[in-house]
């Protein structure tokens, strides 16, 4: 980044500062020394961030949604925050800084002052290259403040964003219907849409809105008294940021994170997986705008956080949204679900469409203590709906929630003590039902690292924006113990692993009976140069459940998911890469059945001046469904893609990213699967006759 000398420097005068000279000197002779430095800042590579999420998702499932994650991590790639002025909750949710990292650079900004340059990290104890080059994107320094008037003039992003796409096969629910036949079929084009506008600085002000129809539904729908403004689902967000007394104000869509998720959970979740020690801590990162295409998990109304004095802030909000909803057929005043989905295509799927009011009035009290080693908080949520929610009489709905109103209140802290960070947070719901989840974080010298983690959900817990650390996908009805360690002994290797024990008290769906389980998972990563890095991972999960409908057993039995992975990469940075990878993995029912499934795939881009291509070719080979393996796949800037891949057969893509002037970019995708021994993918209205399907799809990005 800069010569040793150069580093040297400055980190000694920096000293010297401290010790004898005033701020002014040590600023001028640092600014008369910068002649060795080419900018405040180290140039910005094209935002690319699929090989950070990469890393983070090194073992995808099919219980876990990445979709906010990665639009909440993007958001901080495309807008960094400013190093000077980034609080421990903020720098800690990107979860790549150890506690004693942590430590250090707060000490550093505490004892010596804001940073005059980010290549002033490398004076940072405790930081080494491999981190500052995994931070570098997400942070920056702003030599000044600008006014809001000012910021408006010079936006940090601003952007228009266009994305369109299909199969190429057609499904049977775009085919007409056979004579006489009473069968539904999708009301709208199988075109995909997508639009979204952006205009923002860091930490002063954003505004935006994003339109959105799957396949199958129609455009321009109005129905105002159901949310429903021309496309299939709309956004809209205006946010102020650090307004004299008004930290942040949101009119719009939004959400809300505070303490460890039992009460208010915004998209920073990543859950068990590759990062073993950052997961198990969630960040009070207070209001977000909602800029996702999901259609559920957020509020939309207005919210507000102010600056009562030097330790405390209040948050309160309200929300008023149509949400989604399965009423009953003998009772058009209560609703059996709540749909998360967000298909809209059929006449049933769209009487489902908004139909349900709810209605939130929150808020949120945030004391930090005088220390600056920990901080409490309060929060508070009532949530009430204009139908009676009754899902269906069944033994494992016994304890779910039924009604009209659901009141939960929480407290949430959490304490620094040298390298180690406790924290925890309990709740109680309407019902009676408690949540509670306590653990810390500790950094064992420098080498070293273990979270420790418990929790418990009664079954009558419940939390309807809550998404703390569990292994079903809600908490509720389950008690569990984690442990997660790494270990660094040098930069070249590093393991990590984690075990998660966990029971449900109570009957889940298809488990007719108190169940638990356990989850353990092994990583190993060589990385002995910046270009190459290879790792080695092994998970496996056991569970219980009922047995295979078609076995015609009765109890429970024992379940266990075993995943094996090899990955290979080599990047040329600004030229090209490849990524060789080898999947495994089954799932067996002990004593009945077993699965097997593996897939290989090579990946490879290539950069030129104005273009990048990425491509993949992949086999698998499946014994059924139940041993399909996950694979991330690149995509297009703000898309998302984790296919299953199942059968026997081929999964290829092909995408190109072409600058075609200095505001404008174009993508456009291909992608196949091949199948070798079937003749009908899928079933229902999604059934396609053959054996292959594929997709185009086309975005357009301009950048004002």
């Amino acid at each position: 980044m800069i010569k040793q000398t150069t580093l040297t420097y400055a980190f000694k005068l920096k000293m010297l500062h401290r010790a004898v000279l005033p701020r002014l000197v040590l600023a001028l002779i640092f600014v008369f020394n910068s002649k060795n430095l080419s900018a405040q800042e180290p140039p910005r590579r094209e935002i690319d961030i699929d090989p950070f999420i990469q890393n983070l998702i090194t073992d995808p499932s099919e219980e876990a949604d990445y979709s906010e994650l990665y639009e909440s991590l993007f958001a901080l790639y495309a807008e960094p925050m400013d190093i000077n002025k980034v609080n421990r909750d903020d720098l800690a949710a990107l979860m790549l800084l150890s506690e004693i990292q942590l430590n250090s650079f707060f000490k550093y900004r505490e004892q010596l002052g804001s940073l005059i340059s980010l290549y002033e990290l490398q004076a940072i104890p405790d930081f080494d290259m491999a981190t500052i080059y995994r931070l570098l994107p997400f942070v920056t320094v702003h030599p000044q403040t600008l006014s809001l008037a000012k910021s408006l003039k010079n936006p940090s992003q601003h952007f228009l964003i266009v994305r369109s796409g299909q199969l190429m096969e057609k499904q049977k629910g775009f085919l007409p219907a056979d004579s006489g036949s009473t069968a539904s079929r999708y009301n709208g084009k199988p075109l995909y849409g997508y639009l979204k506008y952006r205009n923002s600085r860091a930490g002063v002000y954003s505004y935006g809105f994003s339109m959105e129809k799957d396949a199958g539904e129609t455009w321009w729908n109005w129905n105002v008294k159901r949310q429903i403004l021309g496309s299939d689902f709309s956004s809209f967000h205006a946010q102020i940021m650090n307004q004299g007394k008004i930290k942040n104000l949101i009119v719009g869509d939004y959400q809300m994170q505070a303490g460890q998720g039992l009460v208010m959970a915004a998209g920073f979740s990543l859950g068990k997986g590759a990062e073993v020690i950052s997961a198990a801590y969630r960040s009070t990162l207070g209001l977000k705008p909602y800029t996702s295409a999901l259609e559920s998990n957020f509020f939309r109304g207005t919210a507000a956080t102010f600056s009562i004095s030097k330790h405390f802030e209040l948050t309160t909000f309200y929300s008023y949204a149509k949400r989604d909803a399965t009423v009953s057929n003998d009772n058009d005043h209560i609703a059996s679900s709540l749909p998360v989905t967000g298909y809209h295509r059929t006449a049933s799927e769209r009487d489902k469409h908004n139909n349900l009011s709810e209605q939130n009035i929150g808020t949120h009290l945030l004391f930090k203590l005088p220390s600056r080693a920990g901080q409490l908080g309060l929060t508070l949520l009532n949530t009430s709906y204009d139908m009676t929610l009754q899902k269906r009489n069944a033994a494992y709905n016994r304890y779910e929630f039924a009604g009209k109103h659901n009141l939960i209140v929480g407290l949430h802290g959490d304490y620094r003590w040298q390298n180690v960070h406790f924290f925890g947070e309990a709740a109680r719901s309407e019902s009676g039902g408690l949540g509670a989840i306590a653990g810390l974080i500790a950094a064992l010298g420098k080498k070293f690292d273990i979270s420790l983690l418990g929790r418990h959900y009664d079954r009558n817990f419940h939390t309807f924006y809550g998404n703390a650390l569990a292994e079903a996908t809600r908490p509720i009805n389950e008690t569990g113990g984690y442990a997660g360690f790494r270990y660094a002994p040098n930069r070249r290797w590093r393991l990590s692993a984690y075990y998660d024990y966990f029971k449900f008290p109570w009957l889940k769906y298809l488990v007719d009976a108190p169940s638990e389980g356990y989850d353990s998972y092994l990583h190993i990563l060589w990385k002995p140069n910046k270009r190459f890095n290879a790792y080695a991972l092994y998970h496996q999960k056991k569970k219980q459940r009922n047995a295979p409908a078609d076995k015609n057993e009765d109890g429970l039995f024992s379940t266990v998911r075993k995943t094996a992975t090899i990955n290979v990469e080599y990047e040329k940075p600004l030229r090209f890469s490849l990524k060789t990878r080898l999947q495994s993995g089954n799932l067996a029912y002990i004593k009945i059945s077993k699965s097997n499934g593996f897939t290989v795939l090579q990946d490879v881009s290539w950069q030129f001046p104005r273009l990048e291509l990425s491509a993949r070719v992949a086999y698998f080979k499946t014994d059924d469904y139940d041993s399909r393996q996950y694979v991330y796949e690149k995509d297009m800037l703000y898309a998302f893609s984790i296919p299953a891949y199942s059968d026997v057969g081929t999964r290829h893509y092909l995408m190109a990213r072409y600058a075609v002037s200095k505001n404008m970019k174009l993508w456009l995708r291909w992608s196949q699967t091949r199948y070798a021994n079937l003749d009908k993918i899928s079933s229902g209205l999604n059934e396609i006759q053959g054996d292959k399907r594929s997709e185009l799809k086309a975005q357009v990005m301009y950048q004002f």
